[in-house]
């Protein structure tokens, strides 16, 4: 039957210096100890000096130094056994042996750039001393990171192909789910990432559209990818957290940092929008003219300065409209020979 694997830290064990300390000496002291049994032929005190000397070391494999904000999960012939936490020089048994199988992965961040980074932000480690200093150490780092997986196309709520970029912080919360419960934790929140990413991003469309509901109340709102940001972001992180509680991790934040159409469809959109904000410039255009043409009319009644019938109201109009709603300036034509 198999039983959850719960974190649980190593007490007690902040005794390297102590530890050193005492096989260093033991060293020092074995050296005239033997050459005394050798000259007093004392057999077993020769074999046990010997014996030290040759396998004394061994206690120097339990030693750990930890930097803060680092951990190290300890395990005992494949039993884990608990883990080491905060900054100091520890020992443990040294038969026991460090487990992180994601020490050899680096994610798409700071620090990574040596490496060659793969699709969806993940970076294999490349062959030579560097790979194997990485792999060798299992440390596992403690502090908040950032994963920055590369651009996605993803077809929003209205089919139309869209490009975006999460940038998600995170760290390990539990240290025994994060190397136990998942084969390699690195992979699995990158992968869960981009995931998430589509499962939010086809929800919504680019841009504000009407009769579109992007909350799942059945109801059409004004949501959209360029203009609900921060709501985009929280549900995002939201469906990411949820995917990787049981490896151990939290979702500290999540940041859209690109959002555009994609290349094949960029040029329609952006005639789209420059026709959108032509159409809604004249709308405001037009509406201020007529009431500047409604204010001339009523002012001139009340005034009682000229009598005009109504077809001479209507060419003022025409004319009053052709001047305020035109793009060049007027060019007007002076009558001085009557009235009309």
């Amino acid at each position: 039957m198999n039983t959850e694997i719960r974190e649980k830290e190593l007490q007690g064990s902040k005794i390297g210096g102590l530890v050193l300390l005492l096989v260093v000496a033991l060293y020092i002291v074995s050296i005239p100890v033997l050459i005394f049994c050798v000259i007093n032929e004392i057999f077993v005190g020769m074999v046990i000096c010997i014996a030290w000397m040759a396998l004394g070391w061994i206690l120097l494999c339990g030693l750990k130094v930890l930097k803060p904000n680092e951990a190290l999960v300890i395990t005992l012939f494949g039993k884990y056994k608990g883990t080491l936490k905060g900054d100091g020089f520890f020992y443990v048994n040294p038969f026991c042996t460090a487990f992180n199988p994601a020490a050899g992965t680096h994610l798409g961040q700071s620090g990574d750039v040596v490496n060659k980074k793969q699709p969806g932000g993940i970076v294999i480690e490349g062959t030579g001393t560097s790979a194997s200093v990485e792999s060798f150490n299992k440390k596992i780092s403690l502090k908040v990171m950032t994963l920055s997986n590369s651009k996605q196309k993803v077809n929003d709520v209205l089919g139309n192909p869209v490009e975006v970029a999460v940038a998600v912080m995170w760290r390990v919360n539990d240290t025994a789910k994060a190397v136990f419960n998942v084969d390699n934790f690195k992979e699995y929140l990158s992968l869960q990432c981009d995931t998430a990413v589509r499962n939010v991003v086809k929800v919504y469309p680019y841009d504000v559209t009407d009769n579109v509901d992007t909350t799942g109340d059945g109801e059409a709102d004004d949501g959209s990818l360029r203009g609900s940001t921060e709501l985009v972001a929280k549900r995002i992180k939201d469906e990411i957290q949820s995917k990787v509680s049981e490896a151990g991790l939290e979702i500290v934040d999540a940041r859209i940092t690109y959002l555009a159409y994609a290349p094949e469809i960029a040029a329609a959109m952006l005639q789209r929008q420059q026709a959108a904000a032509v159409v809604d410039a004249r709308k405001l255009i037009v509406d201020g003219a007529v009431g500047m043409v409604e204010l001339a009319l009523e002012r001139l009644n009340e005034k009682k300065t000229v009598e005009l019938d109504e077809e001479r109201k209507a060419a003022m109009v025409s004319n009053l409209l052709v001047v305020l709603c035109g793009n060049h300036d007027a060019q007007p034509v002076v009558n001085s020979g009557s009235l009309y």
